[in-house]
């Protein structure tokens, strides 16, 4: 390593005015790569720089070469990896880690404390060493210590202090004036020593020649101190007559002190008085209202408005400590809560007569006016924007109310409640009525619904069932019509329809029905909507319940509980405790007040689902709809609660429709005397598709319509093959690909995206058994042609040459030509004729299969004879045999069999 050290200065460093002082062999972690070598070397010249030098070999490997170069200022962190074991590895952190793998531990070691050593003497910034010996480092290097570090060792040089710049300029001037002090040394230190002994005389001469003036210095120290005893004599006698004032000062300032106390209290007792007469002083006129105003016109409900905010400011008044002990504001205070007792028994005996006189009103408006035959033209509910107007100009002094009376304020909300709840339950109820009435009635052009299978007065019996306070349907469902299978022509009229889920026949529905439905169920909700937004809108300003807040326990008297729960409070030790927010609480009222909606809700879809099971879907659709938008307004609102609870009666209905359609499915029933055709049930499935995708669109709730498809289409496709299993008249393969044809062509019309791994899969079964029937039908239509050729082919499986089979005495060609004259045109016409009739009686008119199964049974006909032809070439060559009938022959009979028929 010594070598290669004097190699490397003299070689690289050398030219570079550097000295080489530490040097290890090292190699990439992780890497195997030829080694090199990492050397630590400071500049000759000052400022001294210091760097880390990678060398390595040339490739021809007779010289070394500087490859990188890092300035020691610019490493960060040398990482030993282990401080305690010898391990070669170690990273310097410069500009990014560069990992090493030194050839020794003992070498790793030197280089590392190298660093250390030029990093103490010549940078500032230190680096910051990891994982590293503490024996390796120092702990400190001496101030003013010459150090130099060369091939790992530090050689110590004398000590020397270093001259400054006055220095070094004396030294140069007292040399030049020496000629030869470069020369002579030992004479010029002896001319500098004689000079410096004449120095030290003269500095000596000059101490002694200065002992006059210090004597003269001290007898003037002397006089000064005379001096100083004679003022502090004076300052004494200063001092006693300034005692002598200070107390008759002390006394003046207590005086001024005390004047100044009485003034002050005087001041703060004139605020006090102030305060009490600014703040407990109620005017003559806001008494004179809270005692006598009218409470009938805008002007007195104003003042008294007026005269009850400032009587609350009165009482609510903060009081400083101290207050609540006078008389006069005790008397001020009891006075405060009479006018309020007073004005607030006055306000609630007002507002509950104004209340039952609004209600009266309104019910005697509509006992006279709201009849079930004057609301049957429109379907409307009445507006009480004039109740609710003539009631929101008493709302500040609810509020009022509210914050000083609970009690009576919750006896008013109770009256209300009372009130509002059976006005509402009458209105709605006729609602309702007209609605079902409408769903009953008349459908088109003055015609009576008098499809259903049951008589008109058991419709109505119904009806009137269902407009019961409970709610709940009466009579039961009637079973379901079983499926039966006949055929093409009168299928429609014979069968039971997919439809039929209720008790009426769905042949008779159309299109026009159902969208008349819809629009009476459309509009219910439309009325329902802004009837309990409005009422909602008015509990929140009357009543100010807007705000979460807390009632103190002063605001009630007495424990109250309001019917079903509402604004029920509990007390614990005499303390109210609130559980409801304010939100609560307006819900609560609502649903007291509207307590009919969710019942008369559910009757409706009831008689809907009764009607048409398919106007589920329609109530589905709208009932998403419309709880989507009361949740964007308020999740939490009555609207919002109760048809959300109404849609889980909807999706359940939906679920039945869709149970019932699949129920009737499994119960399906072939007749043996008929084919079977499409299946009705796959006809209807189409119905249901089209009516659910017009009905669905841009819909909140498609993805239940795309489970509920799942369940039919999967139920479809066993039942299909369930009928075609059981069926005797017309062949399985038959029934399998007319209904999955049909299947197909639905999912292509419709473009349903859920269904279609199903359309793939109606598809797939179609174009199986297409083949399979073209197979079986066709079977070998030329049957002796037919075995021939199977024994030519069993030979040659046998081992006998193709071109050899015709010297077989069973497979020569007079045998040969024997077979195919058993097979003229015309009897190959006349078999393919049979062949046509036969698919003519399993396939039905509807599906239109017949040129399709046609033109494949040709194609394989075609296929079979090509093969024949094959055969013959292959082992009877040059024979000059071929069949009496050619395939134009073939395609001509199979075309004109198709026309004559």
């Amino acid at each position: 390593m010594t070598a290669i050290k004097h190699a490397l200065q003299r070689d690289i460093f050398t030219p570079n005015d550097e000295r080489l002082l530490s040097i290890v062999n090292v190699c990439k972690a992780g890497k195997k790569k030829r080694n090199c070598f990492l050397c630590a070397t400071v500049t000759t010249e000052r400022p001294v720089q210091v760097n880390v030098v990678k060398v390595k070999k040339s490739d021809k490997g007779d010289f070394y070469k500087r490859q990188t170069a890092w300035a020691l200022r610019d490493l960060a962190v040398v990482d030993a990896k282990d401080a305690v074991k010898e391990n070669p590895e170690f990273d310097l952190h410069f500009d990014k880690v560069y990992k090493w793998v030194a050839s020794s531990t003992v070498e790793k070691n030197t280089f590392i404390s190298c660093i250390w050593k030029l990093n103490q003497r010549y940078l500032r910034k230190k680096i910051d060493f990891t994982n590293v010996s503490s024996q390796l480092l120092e702990e400190s290097v001496p101030s003013g210590e010459n150090q130099s570090v060369a091939g790992g060792d530090e050689e110590a040089v004398d000590e020397y202090q270093e001259l400054n710049a006055r220095e070094e300029q004396d030294i140069e001037i007292m040399m030049e004036g020496c000629e030869y002090a470069i020369s002579n040394a030992e004479a010029f230190a002896e001319k500098l020593s004689r000079e410096l002994q004449v120095l030290d005389g003269a500095n000596i001469q000059s101490i002694m020649a200065s002992e006059k003036q210090v004597n003269i210095l001290m007898k003037l120290l002397d006089e000064a101190l005379k001096e100083v005893d004679q003022i502090e004599l004076k300052l004494s006698s200063y001092e006693e007559m300034l005692q002598s004032v200070k107390e008759q000062m002390d006394q003046i300032s207590e005086s001024n002190h005390l004047i100044h106390l009485s003034n002050t209290n005087n001041v703060k007792l004139l605020s006090e008085i102030e305060f009490l007469v600014n703040h407990m002083d109620l005017a003559k006129g806001h008494i004179k209202a809270l005692q006598e105003g009218d409470l009938t016109s805008s002007r007195g409900i104003e003042a008294c408005t007026n005269a009850a905010d400032a009587l609350l400011q009165c009482m609510n008044v903060a009081l400083r400590p101290g207050h609540d002990m006078l008389h006069a504001v005790k008397q001020q205070q009891q006075r405060f809560s009479d006018l309020r007792e007073q004005f607030a028994r006055r306000l609630a005996s007002h507002l509950n007569s104004v209340l039952f006189t609004l209600i009266l009103s309104l019910t005697k408006g509509h006992d006279q006016s709201s009849t079930l035959a004057q609301h049957s033209v429109e379907l409307t509910l009445p507006n009480h924007h004039p109740f609710h107007r003539d009631l929101l100009r008493y709302a500040k002094l609810m509020e009022w109310l509210k914050n000083t009376d609970y009690g009576k304020y919750e006896g008013l909300t109770k009256n209300y409640m009372d009130y509002l709840s059976r006005l509402y339950e009458r209105e709605i109820k006729d609602f309702f009525e007209v609605a079902k009435i409408k769903m009953t009635g008349t459908t088109r052009e003055g015609k009576k619904f008098a499809t259903l299978p049951r008589k008109e007065s058991a419709v109505k019996q119904e009806t009137e069932s269902l407009h019961g306070s409970s709610g709940k349907l009466t009579g039961s469902t009637s079973s379901l019509n079983k499926l039966s299978v006949q055929s093409s022509g009168n299928r429609r009229s014979q069968s039971s329809s997919l439809l039929d889920m209720g008790n009426m026949s769905a042949s008779d529905l159309d299109v026009a029905d159902r969208t008349k439905f819809d629009k009476i169920f459309e509009q219910v909700l439309s009325e329902l909507e802004p009837l309990c937004l409005a009422e909602q809108d008015f509990i929140s300003k009357f009543f100010k319940l807007q705000q979460h807040q807390s009632i103190s326990g002063t605001a009630m008297n007495e424990a109250e509980e309001m019917d079903g729960g509402i604004l029920s409070r509990s007390y614990t030790s005499g303390v109210p405790q609130t559980v409801s927010s304010e939100k609560d609480m307006i819900r609560q009222m609502m649903t007291k007040i509207f307590r009919c909606i969710e019942p008369e809700l559910n009757n409706l879809i009831a008689l809907g689902d009764k009607i048409d099971s398919f106007n589920s879907l329609y109530m589905l659709v709208k009932m998403s709809h419309h709880v989507w938008t009361a949740q964007n307004v308020d999740p939490a609102s009555f609207l919002s609660t109760t048809l959300g609870n109404v849609l889980v009666t909807v999706k359940r209905n939906f679920d039945k429709c869709i149970s019932n359609q699949m129920k009737q499915m499994d119960e399906v029933k072939i007749s043996k005397k008929s084919k079977v055709g499409i299946l009705p049930f796959v006809a209807e499935f189409e119905e249901f598709a089209a009516l659910a995708e017009s009905i669905f669109k841009n819909a909140e709730r498609r993805g239940d319509l795309d489970k509920a498809y799942i369940k039919l289409i999967r139920a479809v496709f066993v039942s299909v093959e369930k009928v075609a299993n059981e069926s005797q008249k017309t062949p399985r393969d038959v029934v399998m690909m007319e209904n999955f044809h049909h299947i197909f062509a639905t999912l292509s019309r419709l473009k349903i995206s859920c269904l279609e791994a199903e359309k793939k899969e109606a598809k797939q079964k179609y174009t199986e058994h297409l083949q399979s029937y073209v197979i079986y039908s066709l079977g070998q239509p030329l049957e002796k042609l037919n075995h021939f050729f199977e024994g030519v082919e069993a030979r040659v499986a046998q081992g006998i040459r193709e071109e050899e089979v015709s010297y077989q005495l069973a497979f020569n060609k007079q045998e040969l030509r024997k077979v195919i004259k058993e097979y003229p045109g015309k009897e190959v016409k006349k078999g393919l004729d049979n062949l046509y009739k036969k698919v003519d009686k399993h396939l039905c008119e509807e599906e239109n299969l017949l040129q399709v199964v046609w033109h494949s049974m040709q194609d394989e006909f075609i296929r079979q004879y090509k093969h024949f032809e094959g055969l013959i070439a292959r082992c009877y060559p040059g024979s000059g045999i071929t069949m009496e009938f050619t395939i134009q022959d073939i395609l001509d009979y199979c075309s004109s069999i198709a026309q004559s028929h």
